[in-house]
């Protein structure tokens, strides 16, 4: 259990450096889970706009959001400004998520509900719009920071850190919200709190841009300029990506499609309707699976140096199985916080996979350069993300099908017996069924360790061989 390789003093990434792509990837983080936690409070609870209006207003721009994502990636690879490919992108996208989620909280309270609900809709369009702007360059550029594969895992995992420890403070909006300094209105409290959160998004943002360096500009300044269909398709053309991609859209599907079903069977079967207990063990289970998502990082890293980063994904998928199955005895009503045991199980086995996915695209990008001479961050980060974006949007619409297929009634005090066993069956059952495939998927993955430093050392070769021998440029 020794790492087969030393990561080499000119691929570490200064710690600075580290800490502030940390403190970027914290933008897209409290950003984005601002407003789809916030919004549905402030539109329609407090604002009176119609629940069925704000679905629509909230779902839109999300699909235009995976929509652009691949056109941001390749116009992003293609850039070839003096502060090279993704400063640039970094810093007006940065600007720009200030603006347009200060913008989203500022609508005239004077509007009847239909304007608000318009309001509302141009805002978050624009929103999700500029979020682009700056999450696939800013994950571009994790993917290029180093070459070194145990230097990559480190950097998503100070990522990873950083940006759970930021989404910890998301609870205490509302809460700041509804402090007394605003005179009891909630409106004006979250239109003046997320002013303060806009300006330290910016700020963020920007200490990212100015102080992570890119270390491809060099190498790309003279890389031809590829149309966005044609780096589409190579990506589709990419058997690694693709058995990477599958597997953990496969992940993401496995749980969006039983999306809110545990929170269902936590009132309804364990707690038979007692929403104030069925509360407080949610509270608490929310609790751990943030605690145990930040400190999963140390032992995620530590694994992963010693075993790999696909080894350290496929225990991911096996404690991920392990905690969905483990939950047949302990939906217990006589014990209802054995339930404790599955939500650390599956909070370890998210981060570890989900902390090392980028650093495993950044491999495949690697690989991608070795038979194409090509680098195209830009492009994967974007593909990956538009499959989760539209896997999710998928299985969350076929989510609520599912539900209805049980039998569950909306809005009734109690469920019946029949249904409160489908929504067992499903929720235990699917998940580790998708986890399975996806680990079927892993096991053939090709990017080990040994094969991901041969790959750097080939690079590194044609770079020295393409390099003018020394003294040629005086001569």
């Amino acid at each position: 259990m020794q790492p087969h390789h030393t990561t080499d003093a000119t691929d570490r990434i200064p710690f600075t450096q580290k800490i502030a792509y940390g403190l970027g990837a914290v933008v897209t983080i409290v950003a984005v889970n601002s407003v789809l936690q916030l919004s549905s409070l402030f539109y329609v609870k407090e604002l009176g706009v119609s629940q069925i209006l704000f679905a629509y207003a909230a779902a839109f721009p999300r699909l235009w959001d995976a929509v652009i994502d691949p056109f941001l990636g390749n116009w992003s690879d293609n850039c070839r400004s003096r502060y090279g490919r993704r400063i640039p992108f970094l810093v007006v996208g940065g600007i720009l998520i200030g603006i347009a989620f200060w913008l989203l909280w500022t609508v005239p309270r004077d509007w009847n509900p239909d304007w608000m609900f318009g309001y509302f809709a141009v805002t978050s369009l624009f929103f999700y719009t500029v979020v682009p702007i700056y999450a696939i360059p800013h994950g571009a550029l994790g993917l290029e920071m180093t070459d070194d594969y145990h230097e990559k895992t480190s950097l998503f995992a100070f990522a990873s850190f950083i940006g759970n420890v930021g989404a910890l403070t998301l609870p205490w909006v509302y809460f700041l919200a509804n402090r007394p300094v605003f005179g009891g209105d909630v409106v004006n409290g979250i239109k003046w709190v997320c002013l303060g959160m806009s300006v330290m998004l910016t700020a963020a943002a920007l200490l990212c841009a100015f102080v992570c360096k890119e270390r491809k500009q060099h190498q790309t300044a003279h890389q031809k300029r590829e149309k966005i269909w044609e780096s589409f398709k190579t990506t589709y053309r990419n058997p690694t990506f693709l058995r990477l991609v599958a597997a953990f859209v496969l992940l993401i599907v496995g749980f969006q499609l039983v999306m809110g079903f545990n929170n269902f069977i936590t009132i309804f079967y364990l707690y038979d309707g007692n929403t104030d207990a069925a509360s407080t063990l949610m509270a608490h289970n929310g609790t751990i699976w943030a605690v145990v998502g930040i400190l999963g990082i140390f032992p995620m890293t530590w694994l992963s140096k010693r075993l790999g980063k696909r080894t350290t994904v496929l225990i991911a998928f096996a404690l991920i199985t392990a905690g969905n199955l483990v939950k047949i005895v302990c939906y217990n009503k006589a014990l209802p916080y054995l339930t404790v045991i599955p939500t650390v199980c599956l909070s370890l086995g998210m981060v570890f996979a989900f902390s090392l996915v980028n650093a495993m695209i950044s491999d495949v990008c690697d690989e991608d350069e070795l038979h194409s001479g090509m680098r195209r961050e830009g492009i994967y980060f974007a593909v990956y993300n538009w499959w989760w974006k539209v896997a999710v949007s998928i299985a969350t619409i076929l989510s609520g099908y599912l539900q209805h297929f049980t039998g569950f009634v909306e809005g009734a005090k109690m469920q019946s017996q029949a249904t409160l066993l489908w929504l067992r069956v499903w929720e235990i059952g699917l998940p580790p069924v998708l986890c399975v495939i996806g680990v079927l998927l892993l096991l053939k993955y090709p990017l080990t360790e040994a094969r991901s430093y041969e790959i750097k050392a080939i690079l590194q070769a044609r770079k020295r061989d393409a390099a003018p021998p020394a003294g040629a440029a005086g001569a």
